[in-house]
């Protein structure tokens, strides 16, 4: 995986849980943080290294700055071999002790929309998941930060326009979205 999108994600996670620490200060001065991995199964060699990153970082935060706001963060992994159904059991085991959960999959994000409101539990879902779900107004629950699949799209787009001399240059061309 290339470092510009470990350090996005890294920095994404490190916004949403920035607020949450005032939330962990009024319960047990800790923020638990559950991390869904899948250093085995299909996705492994993109799966050990995200997993080896958040660690790193959430370990950086720790020793360098005592946590978030002094707030020590406390993190679990739960494999998911990137199948909804195992993440999902992740999910139902660790919902218990979780601020926050990021379940870098599409398919989990998907089953645990619907969960986090009845949980109280905030679910990440960066990039991936339902598009919908950008707008807080219909689910608070879920920060789907910094851009969606559409959105990345659109900007694929307006990338392709600019090296084409212009968006209205696309005209009759066919561009397809796999």
């Amino acid at each position: 995986m290339k470092t510009k999108p470990l350090l996005i994600a890294l920095l994404a996670v490190a916004v949403a849980a920035g607020p949450l620490a005032t939330l962990a200060l009024a319960q047990d001065k800790t923020i638990y943080v559950p991390l869904f991995v899948y250093r085995t199964g299909p996705y492994a060699p993109s799966g050990i290294p995200n997993a080896n990153g958040f660690n790193d970082y959430f370990n950086l935060l720790n020793e360098r700055d005592g946590g978030i706001n002094g707030v020590k963060i406390a993190i679990e992994e739960c494999e998911t071999q990137y199948d909804t159904k195992q993440g999902v059991e992740c999910y139902e085991r660790l919902k218990g002790k979780a601020t926050f959960v990021n379940p870098y999959s599409t398919g989990i994000t998907y089953q645990l929309i619907p969960k986090a409101p009845v949980d109280k539990v905030v679910a990440h879902s960066m990039g991936y998941g339902m598009t919908a779900s950008a707008d807080g107004r219909w689910f608070p629950w879920v920060f789907n930060f910094p851009m969606t699949y559409w959105s990345q799209a659109s900007a694929f787009i307006k990338y392709v326009g600019a090296q084409e001399g212009g968006i209205d240059k696309l005209k009759g061309k066919k561009i397809v979205h796999v």
